[in-house]
This record gives structure tokens, C-alpha cells and sequence, in this order.
């Protein structure tokens, strides 16, 4: 048995006492509501279901597929397919969630009801925004959508993700790719780094004259130690980082030309995979739950939001720092959720707990690193649990590199199994 599985058992047996507390009643007890099916929605949608029966669950989401962005950049290396991080709902469906496949465009608080984009209209008791991120282009000088066809992001992982790995295919031997970070916070912070690693990886096996270049609007990110220690060792000096405060902002670019500018430097790559800044889905502005920042303040214990009552955000949507916007934050967030929305639909309050979060990044295939994290929900804020924090060791052997890769993708699993089915 992994250590996955370990966590998953122990984690089934303390939901066991909350379950058995509260026998069950054949009368439909409320009718919850979410919108977004990523690692956030789906999950919450499938623990509600199963905590307390007698909800009404509906999962509003408008794709009928879902593809995970958590190991598509193994994608870019060539060492997974895409269509092994596609899922759907058929599994959701057969456990009793009503999923609708359909586009949300608007929501009525005091009505308590979303419509949908072709008119319909589906009423709530409490709804949950699991919307996940929105990429704004129009904050990055020159980007579009359609200029992301010439420059892709491949932060939403699918068509994108197969045009930046067709794009490295045919690069020049001697190319030069550009990966832009933008400024935090935006989903996955390990995510454009471990990019750059496997990037680096493919290069060299097949093109090891190539260089990346990543132009970052922050001057630290997550993991660096053990990320710029893994360039060095693995890649000598293939991966080069220039951080904000040394001139690594991009400021506009040029997708017809292939030009990236900076405040005091323009580049002409082969290659130049822009990740624009983000900020929550689009619904969450429309349900007015979205602050100046673009992003979703929400109550720690229940994660309602702090302006719109009988609505709660999750995922990479919430204001939840010190956690990450990652989909092992997301999963949590969601099970914690679920626990505290059947209680609140019991007239019974929520109680405070502690969350976690573990992101897992690959140097190489096969070779990983991880930081770990703990968060305390008391006083309706988010507070991280020094003490139950660390990352990866800095000397670590080969051997523990290779076991953290294993972790991963037993993570991965389990993950995907839990929340798709």
C-alpha cells in the first residue's frame, strides 16, 4: 500500500464518526449547486453526495471532458499523451450527482438561482463556484487569444498543450525558448519551472545545443533552491532564470514578429510559451463574490464568501493564501467544504480544521521534488503550520528523487480515481 493510499484510508475512517452521527432520513434535505468540474467541483460534487445522501447535488459544468493540467507538462517532454489526462463525469452521474453539461452566465443571489446559457434556469440552496482560473491576455500588451496561437500559454492544458509540444518538435537544434512567468498569484506556482525542466529534458535528448530562457515578474518562486541546484546538475547551463528586479517583467509582445519586450531588452525566440496573468473564472465576477484583485475572499471553515451569502468558492477561484491555487489545495478545500455544507444544510456549524497540501514538480521524468504544506482554518482566516511544513532535501540521493517521482504519479492516480472515477 503507498503512502496515498495510507492517507486515503486514514482520511475515509475520520469521515466515518461524522457520517454514522447522523442517521439518514428518505426527505431531500436542500439542493446544492456547482459550478466547475476541475479537482475542486468534481470532488465536492462526489463528497457531498456520498456524506449526506439526501442532498439534491447538481454539477454545472460546460465541457464534457475534463483535461488536468497537473503532469501535462510531461506532455511537453514526450513521456505522457494528452489523452492520459482527460476524464469525464460518467462515474459523477452513476453515484447520484445531476451533472448538466452547459455554460453558466449568470447568478441571482437573491433570487438564488443560475442561468445558464441557453436560458435555463436551475435554482439552489447554497451554490459552490469551483471556476478555476481566467487568463487575462488584455493585461499583457499585444497578447490575445489568437496571439496565443502563435505564442501558446498551455496553462489550460488541451489544444494548447499539443501546439507548444509540436512547436519544441520543430524548433531549430540551436533554438532559443522563452517561458514568460507572470505575476504571482496564478495557478500551479512550481508549474512554469518544472515547465522549464522538462523542457530541458526533451532538449536534451534531442536538441542539445537548445536554450530556455524564463523571464519571471517575480523575483523568488517556489522550490528555487532545489529547482535551480536541479538546472545546474542536470542541464549545466541550458536553463537561465531572470528575475523581475533584473529586467525579467515582459511587458508586451509581438506574436506576428515573434517579439517579447521587456522594460529594457526585446527578444526574438523560436519558441515563446507566454503565460498571461490570471485571476478567478469568469461566473465568479458575474455572482459578484470577486474582489479588486480579481480573486475570491472567502470564510476559512466553510469557504462562503465574504460578500455574497448561501454562495462558497473553492479551488484556484479562493482567496486562501498562505495555500497555493494547486489541485492537491483544491481537493482538500473541497472534502472540507463538502463536510462543512452537509452540516450547515443539518443547522449544525461548521468547526475549524486543518488543511494540506503537497506539490510534487519533475526535474526529469523520473526524478521529482516536492514541498508540503499545513494550514490552520481558525478565526474565519487561512495561517500556515510552520512546524508541519518542509520541502524536499537539498542533498538528497538519486534514490529519493526517483521515489518522489513514484509519489507523484501514484498521487496523480489516486486523484483522478477519487474525484473522476
Amino acid at each position: 500500500m503507498t503512502s496515498i493510499r495510507r492517507r486515503q484510508v486514514i482520511a475515509g475512517l475520520a469521515m466515518a464518526p461524522f457520517i454514522s452521527q447522523y442517521p439518514l432520513a428518505s426527505k431531500m434535505l436542500g439542493r446544492l449547486v456547482i459550478i466547475g468540474g476541475g479537482f475542486a467541483g468534481a470532488t465536492l460534487a462526489r463528497f457531498a453526495k456520498a456524506l449526506e445522501p439526501r442532498l439534491g447535488v447538481t454539477l454545472i459544468e460546460a465541457r464534457a471532458r475534463y483535461t488536468a493540467c497537473p503532469m501535462s507538462n510531461l506532455v511537453l517532454a514526450g513521456e505522457r499523451e494528452l489523452n492520459q489526462q482527460t476524464f469525464d463525469y460518467k462515474a459523477l452521474a452513476e453515484a447520484g450527482v445531476q451533472v448538466i453539461q452547459g455554460y453558466a452566465v449568470d447568478v441571482d443571489g437573491a433570487q438564488q438561482r443560475v442561468t445558464l446559457q441557453g436560458g435555463e434556469r436551475v435554482e439552489y440552496d447554497r451554490l459552490v463556484l469551483a471556476p478555476g482560473v481566467q487568463l487575462n491576455f488584455e493585461q499583457l500588451s499585444g497578447y490575445s487569444k489568437q496571439g496565443a496561437q502563435a505564442m501558446p500559454h498551455a496553462w489550460q492544458a488541451g489544444a494548447q498543450t499539443t501546439l507548444l509540444r509540436r512547436q519544441l518538435q520543430a524548433m531549430p537544434d540551436d533554438g532559443l525558448a522563452i517561458i514568460s512567468v507572470p505575476p504571482a498569484p496564478y495557478r500551479c506556482p512550481p508549474g512554469p519551472y518544472e515547465r522549464a525542466s522538462l523542457m530541458a529534458s526533451y532538449f536534451k535528448q534531442a536538441k542539445p545545443k537548445a536554450r530556455i530562457l524564463i523571464l519571471d515578474s517575480n523575483d523568488r518562486f517556489s522550490k528555487q533552491a532545489l529547482f535551480q541546484q536541479g538546472w545546474r546538475d542536470l542541464y549545466g547551463d541550458t536553463i537561465r532564470w531572470q528575475s523581475a528586479s533584473n529586467d525579467g517583467r515582459v511587458i508586451r509582445v509581438e506574436p506576428a514578429s515573434m517579439r517579447v519586450h521587456t522594460d529594457f531588452d526585446t527578444y526574438q525566440p523560436d519558441v515563446a510559451n507566454i503565460i498571461p496573468p490570471q485571476q478567478a473564472g469568469d461566473i465568479a465576477h458575474r455572482a459578484g463574490v470577486t474582489d479588486s484583485s480579481g480573486w475570491c475572499p472567502v470564510e476559512s471553515v466553510s469557504f462562503e464568501s465574504n460578500r455574497q451569502p448561501n454562495i462558497h468558492v473553492i479551488g484556484d477561484a479562493a482567496i486562501a493564501a498562505p495555500m497555493p491555487k494547486s489541485a492537491f489545495a483544491a481537493n482538500a478545500q473541497a472534502k472540507v467544504c463538502a463536510i462543512a455544507l452537509v452540516r450547515l444544510f443539518r443547522g449544525i456549524r461548521p468547526e475549524p480544521t486543518v488543511l494540506a497540501n503537497t506539490c510534487y514538480s519533475y526535474l526529469k521524468p523520473g526524478h521529482a521534488i516536492s514541498i508540503a504544506g499545513a494550514y490552520r482554518t481558525d478565526n474565519g482566516e487561512f495561517s500556515a503550520i510552520a512546524a508541519a511544513s518542509g520541502a524536499s532535501p537539498i542533498d538528497a540521493t538519486q534514490a529519493l528523487r526517483q521515489q518522489e517521482a513514484a509519489h507523484a504519479a501514484d498521487w496523480f492516480s489516486a486523484i483522478t480515481q477519487e474525484t473522476f472515477g
